[in-house]
């Protein structure tokens, strides 16, 4: 059987869009402004008497007084089309057309299939390199004690873009490749990250080899040997003392204008080729050697403070003859105010914080391995949630004293999140009980269900604000790779994720706050208690489908 076309928040504005404009005689005039004639409402008190809107403005612009004609109405209300929300109603008030989408005939589209809605609205096909220069061997191999907590926030932010990825279809490979059972890979293991890992005695000196030798035959070669010659920032590095022997400069302001590039520092120069750059591209290379050139990306996740040189590297690859695109991802700071922390010491405090907070709340049962599990997995959601929930770009300041403690149930942060998925966990174990012990049927098919018993508040909020519109959230790191110019710099928004679990956590702890699921086992209780269910085992898959791309196991208790 076919599965059906999930609805989509976008499909339906851009339906409504068509119908609001009828022809394309206004086209040239409101162009600019399509996607600005409608909105979507997502405020519980909005939602009481619409669900989108087409303000005066909007009206006025297209329509003389404001006057909607009347076939234009007549074609909102029977609009239809492939991911279009059905519509059950339509009224000009004071603020405009508003519309409401029949609620029932959207409960049972959702409730009833799904998958669709759980997964990226579309599949890619396409090669993705995230390469991350925090990993890169400088003079060792960087460990959790050397690891700035700028850099840690560029790994897990590579992480998480890898993890979506892949989801979209994308094939993704890490680089740089770590040794086997080193240090550094330990600690990013008690973060849930899998990052390659070669043997402790492997060596990429060919390919280093190989790229020497494509630098020093490249016609963006300076050849002008005077040292005294002016470098790009003042830069001037004596090659023999980096292990090579014949001093290489690459000017890569030629790269640059050469392939008309856009974003890059008009202060890029003429670069002396050190060792640690060779073992970089080489790297880069390697992990490389598998995907097609036509379709293949490179994303440099790096940190602001080493952007310039980042740069650097990434056109010392294309004087090396690499035609990837590449495209770099930019990391603000992390600020711990009054104290110098390393990614080692601010694990620890986490996972010290939270296993304080776990003994005050839970007492003597907090031991055993289930429990130290838990407080490493809550360690990680509450690091990985401090890290990602602010705009990549950005600065993030963190509050690292030992005793401002990690709450437990706070409404902010990883914690509060795997807080209520764990509610859901005990709420469909608690009904499975019931089931057994002969209180409850089960669960019977949607189609036998009548929604309309979805009348609370809360219950449209959920489906329309977040299980709706989440496959095109996961979607969006795609979408923008793809059609997101070609600039040196690229804003994945990988924000995003982190902000609507926490939001979605509020809004589902509010309504299981309020409601109660569970009823007397009364038969003509059980439609709404079934319909009630339905949606909480949607918002179940969605809470694990989310925290998958964080590469964060669900807690089966708290």
């Amino acid at each position: 059987m076919e599965e059906a076309v999930p609805f989509s928040i976008v499909s339906t504005v851009k339906a409504l869009s068509g119908a609001l404009r009828r022809d394309a005689e206004h086209e040239a005039e409101i162009s600019r402004e399509r996607e600005k004639l409608w909105f979507k409402e997502s405020s519980g008190k909005n939602l009481r008497n619409r669900d989108f809107l087409s303000p005066n403005t909007v009206l006025t612009t297209l329509y003389a007084g404001g006057e909607v004609p009347s076939d234009v109405l007549s074609g909102i209300r029977s609009l239809h089309g492939s991911g279009v929300l059905p519509i059950g109603a339509t009224e000009v008030t004071p603020e405009g057309l508003r519309v409401c989408v029949d609620r029932c005939a959207a409960f049972r589209g959702v409730l009833c299939g799904i998958t669709p809605y759980l997964r990226p609205a579309a599949q890619r096909q396409g090669c993705v390199l995230i390469n991350c220069p925090a990993l890169h061997t400088k003079q060792t191999v960087p460990s959790p004690d050397t690891l700035a907590l700028g850099q840690l926030r560029t790994v897990l932010i590579a992480d998480h873009l890898g993890a979506q990825l892949r989801r979209q279809g994308y094939t993704v490979s890490f680089c740089p490749a770590l040794p086997q059972d080193s240090d550094i890979v330990n600690f990013l293991k008690t973060l849930g990250i899998d990052w390659p890992t070669v043997p402790v005695s492997w060596t990429n000196e060919d390919r280093e080899e190989k790229i020497k030798k494509a630098l020093e035959n490249s016609t963006y070669r300076d050849r002008e040997m005077e040292r005294g010659k002016r470098r790009s920032r003042g830069e001037e590095i004596e090659g023999e003392r980096r292990g090579i022997k014949e001093e290489v400069r690459i000017n890569l302001k030629q790269v640059v204008q050469d392939d008309n590039l856009q974003g890059y520092d008009p202060s890029l120069g003429t670069c002396t080729v050190q060792r640690e750059a060779l073992c970089h591209l080489a790297q880069l290379d390697s992990a490389a050697t598998d995907f097609p050139i036509s379709s293949t990306t490179a994303l440099h996740v790096t940190s602001c403070q080493d952007e310039f040189r980042q740069q650097q590297t990434a056109m010392l690859w294309r004087a090396a003859g690499a035609t990837a695109v590449q495209r770099l991802v930019i990391c603000g700071p992390v600020k711990t105010p009054g104290i110098q922390m390393n990614a080692a010491q601010y694990l620890q405090l986490r996972k010290a914080q939270m296993k304080e907070a776990s003994e005050m709340k839970y007492g003597d049962q907090v031991e055993g391995q289930t429990w130290d599990d838990i407080i490493r997995v809550m360690t990680s959601a509450t690091v990985r949630f401090e890290l990602l929930s602010t705009v990549h770009t950005s600065p993030v300041t963190l509050d690292v004293q030992r005793d401002s403690g990690v709450s437990t149930k706070g409404p902010r942060g990883g914690v509060f999140v795997m807080y209520n998925c764990a509610r859901l966990h005990t709420l469909f174990s608690s009904y499975e009980k019931g089931v057994e012990q002969g209180l409850y049927p089960e669960i019977p098919g949607g189609i036998e269900l009548d929604f309309s018993a979805l009348k609370e508040e809360g219950e449209w909020l959920l489906l329309f604000n977040y299980l709706i519109p989440f496959s095109e959230l996961l979607d969006q790191s795609g979408q923008i790779l793809e059609h997101e110019g070609s600039t040196a710099r690229v804003n994945l928004r990988t924000e995003q994720v982190c902000r609507f679990l926490v939001s979605l956590s509020k809004d589902f702890s509010s309504y299981y706050n309020r409601v109660h699921i569970l009823g007397e086992p009364l038969p003509h209780l059980f439609n709404q208690m079934f319909c009630r269910l339905l949606l909480l085992r949607a918002l179940r898959e969605l809470y694990h489908s989310a925290l998958d791309s964080l590469n964060l196991p669900p807690i089966p208790q708290l």
